[in-house]
């Protein structure tokens, strides 16, 4: 394979922990190569070569703060930011007609909105996870709540390392999702977020969500199911962000040709 046929994959955050875990993904695999990276205006790698930024040898890639130049290049963007920061680039995604990988976490209803309106240009694969388990747990979960009724009430628990910073993670989101889906209810209707104090007796049928942070943890997710005399628990352990940074690009890789508009990862690995 030459250098011209390879798919030109672009990286944006690259500093993060993350964002260093998805160019090494790129540059593992034989099928791709690494167009362009981005941070955001400020940061001292800005007109840096990556490599030498993070203290290896150049790899030809200078780490830029306008996305720009990085969209015209790519024909897939791997976007694990923050909620504004990738709702910008689902503007150029649209301009540009590429796919759109998405693991940004906190992503708010408004922000929904403007990446559902970009998706009618651009293919777009957003997921909370991108582990084939944890897409595989989603889709127990779902089947598991439609499965029990409500005598069995649902607490859905995450454990992440003491630098995340929102909660409940995403997955444990999209682990509520599924449950609620289910269960044929909006998680909206039927969740509890946060319980302190004298809050009263458990709702019937509510699903609850407990946020856990500390130390080096990668990630955590249960979903009990916990009735009257037995518990069933599902689980997730990662222990290593890489097999995220897998899944993003095999979802920028199977969006190739993919008609616009918004997939999960259940679409990428054929589960949905």
């Amino acid at each position: 394979m030459t250098v011209e046929t390879l798919l030109p994959v672009a990286v944006m955050g690259c500093s993060g922990r993350m964002g260093q875990m998805l160019v090494r993904a790129v540059q593992e695999n034989e099928g791709v190569k690494l167009c362009g990276v981005t941070e955001r205006p400020g940061h001292p790698w800005i007109g840096q070569d990556y490599g030498t930024a993070t203290g290896g040898a150049p790899v030809g890639v200078t780490v830029t703060d306008d996305p720009l130049p990085v969209f015209a290049e790519a024909r897939a963007v791997l976007d694990f930011t923050s909620p504004e920061a990738t709702v910008a680039h689902s503007v150029l995604a649209a301009q540009a007609r590429l796919v759109h990988v998405i693991g940004t976490t906190g992503l708010a209803a408004e922000h929904l909105e403007k990446i559902a309106a970009a998706a009618r240009h651009a293919t777009v694969v957003r997921a909370g996870n991108m582990s084939l388990g944890v897409n595989l747990l989603t889709v127990l979960t779902r089947k598991v709540a439609a499965a029990l009724d409500t005598d069995f009430d649902i607490e859905i628990v995450e454990m992440h390392h003491h630098h995340k910073v929102d909660a409940p993670s995403g997955t444990a989101l999209m682990l509520g999702e599924a449950a609620a889906a289910g269960r044929g209810v909006h998680l909206d209707e039927v969740a509890d977020r946060g319980r302190d104090g004298i809050t009263g007796a458990r709702e019937t049928g509510h699903i609850g969500f407990a946020a856990l942070r500390g130390g080096d943890v990668v990630g955590e997710h249960e979903v009990i199911f916990a009735g009257a005399g037995e518990r069933l628990v599902l689980k997730h352990i990662a222990s290593d962000r890489m097999l995220f940074a897998r899944g993003a690009l095999k979802a920028a890789i199977w969006g190739q040709g993919k008609k616009p508009g918004e997939y999960t990862m259940l679409d990428v690995l054929g589960l949905e």
